[in-house]
């Protein structure tokens, strides 16, 4: 960017209450002639198969990205708003009744944000399926991605009540379509019980490292950031989390909670140590504010946009 970058609304003048209802209260994307990084609203949870809202998950996030101080990030050492210009893309218009009316919609209008260009696109979910057509839409620009995915489930299973394409089916879908590099993929903080001894066998062969939330207590959160970055290599990145990751003591408002996740500290502390690698699309997903209480789910689901955000800036910048 050649113009200097339009940051949020100035907390000291403007409390963190008032003012516009955007992410952080960053520029609307209408107000600025170009930008680098999007976050784009994707209101859709027509594929959960447990407890529905996710399509409230986007206004959740943004209410609750008020609290943050958008201005410096200490862990990462980056003022993320000052280098580049990130803008608030809206929500995707997309169907409540047809999933594949809005997977497509969804892939289509993320494009157009992206708009044939090096871009970088946060996506605040929704439900997990969303991840599918944003995948299309990064890979159109960047073609395959290392998909670092945080999660308490593989989402690698095949149908749903015959439905191929649901919150737990587009990894699979990811897979067969070839969005993804080959064998640079790693699922982090998975956990409970599971269908299957063939889903475990069926998602190695997709190409896929496991990490599961009890392995965290053996390698510990330096030896899961060195398998990732191992397996990662150079290849571009897709960073998916949802927000289930945590456990329901740190995320209670999501779909399909399970016992035994990480805590918020531990998923930061994840991802803050990914700094360098070459992020080039991510969502955070899952958050159903129906079931969250003190906005705990959707605090902890804007910090870790806002992490992603920065996340990008400083892989740009060390690629710059």
């Amino acid at each position: 960017m050649t113009a200097e970058p339009i940051g949020a609304v100035d907390s000291t003048k403007v409390p963190r209450f008032a003012g516009p209802g955007t992410f952080a209260r960053i520029p609307d994307v209408g107000a600025v002639g170009d930008f680098d990084i999007a976050i784009l609203g994707v209101p859709f949870d027509g594929g959960t198969s447990y407890r529905p809202g996710a399509r409230f998950g986007p206004m959740a996030v943004r209410q609750a990205a008020r609290n943050l101080r958008a201005g410096f990030h200490v862990d990462l050492g980056v003022a993320p708003l000052k280098q580049f210009q990130v803008v608030d893309a809206g929500d995707v218009p997309c169907s409540p009744y047809s999933i594949d009316d809005a997977v497509g919609q969804i892939a289509a209008h993320a494009t157009e944000v992206i708009g044939g260009s090096d871009r970088g696109i946060v996506a605040i979910g929704g439900d997990h399926t969303i991840a599918l057509p944003m995948l299309r839409a990064v890979t159109r620009e960047h073609g395959p991605v290392a998909l670092v995915h945080f999660d308490a489930h593989l989402d690698t299973w095949d149908t749903y009540f015959n439905a191929p394409v649901t919150h737990g089916t587009i990894f699979r879908r990811a897979f067969e379509e070839g969005l993804l590099v080959e064998d640079h993929s790693m699922h982090l903080g998975i956990r409970g019980p599971i269908y299957d001894q063939i889903d475990l066998d069926d998602d190695k062969a997709f190409g896929f490292r496991t990490i599961r939330a009890n392995d965290l207590d053996v390698i510990g959160i330096e030896g899961a950031v060195d398998a990732v970055r191992q397996r990662v290599g150079d290849a571009p990145v897709y960073v998916s989390v949802d927000i289930d990751v945590l456990d329901p003591a740190f995320a209670p408002g999501t779909g399909t909670p399970e016992s035994g996740g990480l805590t918020s500290r531990e998923l930061l502390r994840l991802l803050r140590n990914l700094n360098g690698l070459n992020i080039v699309g991510a969502d955070v997903v899952e958050v159903s504010p129906a079931y969250d209480h003190a906005e705990i789910t959707s605090v902890a689901a804007a910090t870790v946009v806002f992490d992603l955000v920065t996340l990008m800036v400083n892989g740009r910048g060390a690629a710059g």
